[in-house]
């Protein structure tokens, strides 16, 4: 049997459409060969996601993104189909993420732990992360802050740095590799010295570890007599404060002797403190000798006379 030419145009029209079917359900995340689960997730803003974007776990595509549907809440109903392949815990995480700086973006999935998996037709958790833009934005305005501000200081910086000042600072640096130097040649000739009179510190150093061996040897013979030291010293101290102690009490006995011959009237002291009569004519004495003084002093030639050319005394 021979087959026409229209026939064979019309087997390949038909064909075409098939494919063309296929084709357009494919790029609109449908696949008709092959059953998958489909799970959905509701988004309040899916922008830069697309039908057909990749659903993965981990960097690896299970699935991918087959419709999307405005809801009257204001959401976005996300269709997944998933190859049943995988079995997907029920407290999974269906997290929107950014893939690149354009804003492409794609659903991750976190998996859960739980030992229960979702079914055909279930509604993940979902979750929405910022896209790279939108991260690097608080940066870059940060950045730029930054960086306005160290514009401000170099700039007060330029002004502050006047020539005068540039001078002075170079003059400052002459001087500090000036000292630099001096320093160096200092150190140099420290250098020298220690190395000529290396052999005299060498002797030295020998004669102070002789002298730390010999304390370290007589160590026992030097505590002892640091020891004798301190009992002589004990013994002086206590034998001189005994001997102090004796001297007063000894003083204080005699002047408690002396107190009591006044009080019993024993001695002059005694008899003078305790005889009125005595004490009178005490008194009366020196009123008599106050009186001969003033007598002495107004009429001297009553009781001394003389004479220059030796006349007669009367």
């Amino acid at each position: 049997m021979k087959i026409t030419s229209e026939t064979k145009v019309g087997v390949l029209a038909a064909v075409a459409i098939v494919i063309l079917i296929v084709g357009y359900s494919f790029l609109k995340g449908n696949d008709v060969f092959s059953s998958e689960n489909e799970f959905y997730a509701k988004y309040d803003r899916v922008d830069g996601l697309a039908v057909s974007k990749a659903v993965l776990v981990n960097g690896y595509q299970i699935g991918r993104v087959s419709k999307l549907t405005l809801l009257p809440s204001g959401q976005i109903l996300t269709q997944f189909k998933i190859d049943p392949e995988y079995a997907i815990p029920n407290n999974t995480i269906a997290r929107l993420e950014s893939t690149d700086l354009l804003g492409g973006k794609a659903v991750i999935f976190e998996l859960g732990s739980s030992n229960q998996y979702a079914k055909d037709g279930d509604t993940l958790n979902a979750n929405i992360e910022k896209d790279l833009l939108e991260q690097v934005q608080p940066v870059q305005k940060k950045a730029e802050m930054i960086i306005a501000r160290l514009d401000s200081v170099l700039t007060s910086v330029n002004s502050t740095l006047s020539p005068t000042f540039q001078k002075n600072f170079e003059r400052s640096f002459t001087s500090i590799a000036r000292t630099l130097e001096t320093l160096e040649g200092t150190t140099k000739t420290v250098d020298g010295l220690v190395g000529s009179q290396s052999s005299r510190i060498a002797g030295i150093m020998a004669n102070l570890e002789s002298i730390s061996g010999n304390f370290k040897e007589n160590n026992g013979k030097i505590t002892s007599i640091m020891n004798n030291l301190d009992k002589v010293t004990d013994e002086v101290a206590k034998a001189n404060f005994a001997q102090t102690m004796a001297e007063a009490n000894k003083a204080v006995a005699d002047l408690q002797g002396i107190i009591n011959k006044v009080n019993t009237g024993k001695g002059s002291l005694a008899q003078l403190i305790n005889d009125p009569q005595m004490y009178n004519n005490l008194n009366n004495a020196a009123s008599n000798l106050d009186k001969l003084m003033i007598d002495l002093k107004a009429n001297p030639k009553r009781y001394v006379s003389f004479s220059v050319f030796g006349g007669k005394k009367e």
